[in-house]
């Protein structure tokens, strides 16, 4: 039988306890759900951000893991918590008599119903409809929990780890290096195969960096050009879209798709077209390619603006650019014939300053690895000069590597347009 007993001064602190437990437990669940709940734009607004909150979740996403064992480990003790102080004020405000049975169930209705509906559920609808002002809420809190529970988040994540490992079987995993050596000895129908192949291969471990077109080759257009200048750069370049930027181009305001602008082509030189920019979409430089083909799809869009660690532009990317990563050069109907390269005699080969280290070594089949002593941070051929060099170079002055020589045939300002390889 349930006897209610008398409410006592002396049980307040365990109800008082009881209450910032529960309300804690809320806090850390819709943390939870807040943070991995976040999608590809509201990170990317996040990136535009400056505050400290702003920074302090970007921190935290970049390591998920640590995040995720950091908010569980809270999570338990704070639950561990609350029920052990359910229990105590169900002892001296209930009688049971000798009915165990009866006071085993009663707790354990109870208490699971407080931390479902107060530390679950309610916090938890709270976060999903909240979610980026959520996570920005809790992020320095976390920030330091995570400090404090990090030797016992490193042994659990260690411990995760290795348990994944075994249930996973003995099977060997196989590495991208095997794979790539394994359809080189593949045999293929024709050589456009193999090289679809590699490209998958290549395509995750690929960065925004390595296949974006750079800065000073991207057509833009100035914020206070007029519309008859911008109708002769469109007709020009043959974009379909084109950035749009205020005083320097590390100052990109928008995208200007051309199908907005063509029910508006008779208009004059005052038109303001800057109306019908749409938003850019920022990108870091290291970025896989395979996670910004998912947020192409995510957001239906084909453009993205390659910024450095210091908000610098460092060029754009299209979806095109990622797709030739798999099949291959892609020509439409407005693109010029032409090659990066021109091939001179059997030694000779005369190639475009910014062919990529990637393409060059395709084509004249070089390892991977060939150049990796002496590339540095260098993606393109120039680039590459200037690595070896450690300075800028004139025309004709040329320098060597291996049983290579890379001369400079045309400069402009500095830029490397033509380099002419010779193999010793």
């Amino acid at each position: 039988m349930i006897e209610f007993l008398p409410f006592t001064v002396h049980s307040l602190p365990l109800f008082i306890s009881l209450a910032l437990l529960l309300f804690m437990s809320a806090l850390i669940s819709g943390a939870e759900t807040a943070f991995f709940s976040l999608n590809p734009v509201q990170i990317n607004e996040l990136h535009t951000g400056e505050s400290r909150k702003t920074q302090t979740v970007l921190r935290l996403l970049d390591n998920q893991d640590s995040l995720l064992s950091t908010i569980l480990i809270l999570n338990n003790l704070i639950n561990i918590g609350a029920i052990l102080v359910a229990s105590a004020i169900i002892d001296i405000t209930i009688s049971f008599a000798d009915s165990q049975f009866l006071e085993f169930i009663v707790k354990v209705v109870l208490v699971t119903f407080l931390l479902l509906l107060f530390g679950e559920i309610m916090p938890k609808i709270f976060a999903t409809y909240n979610n980026v002002a959520f996570a920005k809420f809790m992020a320095i809190p976390l920030l330091g929990a995570r400090v404090v529970v990090a030797p016992l988040s490193f042994v659990l994540i260690k411990l995760g780890g290795a348990l994944t490992r075994s249930l996973s079987g003995n099977g060997h995993n196989v590495s991208i290096d095997e794979l790539q050596d394994a359809i080189e000895i593949t045999k293929t129908e024709t050589p456009e195969d193999k090289e679809m192949l590699s490209g998958i291969v290549r395509f995750v471990g690929t960065q925004v960096v390595e296949i974006m077109k750079p800065r000073i080759d991207v057509v833009a257009l100035e914020v206070e050009d007029n519309f008859v200048k911008v109708k002769q750069t469109v007709i020009k370049s043959g974009f379909s879209r084109i950035p749009v930027y205020k005083d320097s181009f590390d100052n990109i305001q928008g995208i200007l798709f051309i199908k907005d602008i063509l029910k508006y082509i008779e208009r004059g030189e005052d038109f303001e077209w800057q109306k019908l920019a749409r938003k850019p979409y920022f990108v870091p430089e290291h970025k896989k390619i395979n996670d910004l083909l998912e947020d192409f799809q995510t957001l239906k869009i084909h453009l993205a603006v390659v910024v450095d660690e210091y908000g610098g532009t460092l060029g754009i990317v299209t979806l095109e650019d990622i797709l030739e990563e798999v099949v291959g050069d892609i020509a439409d109907d407005s693109d010029a014939v032409e090659s990066f390269y021109q091939k001179v005699d059997e030694n000779n080969y005369i190639f475009d300053g910014k062919t990529h280290i990637v393409d060059f070594e395709r084509v004249l089949k070089l390892d991977d690895d060939f150049l990796e002593k002496v590339k540095g941070e260098a993606d393109t051929l120039a680039g590459l000069m200037l690595e070896i060099k450690g300075d800028f170079v004139k025309v004709e002055e040329w320098v060597e590597f291996g049983k290579m020589r890379f001369t400079a045939q045309e400069i402009d300002n500095h830029r490397i347009i033509k380099i002419l390889v010779t193999l010793q």
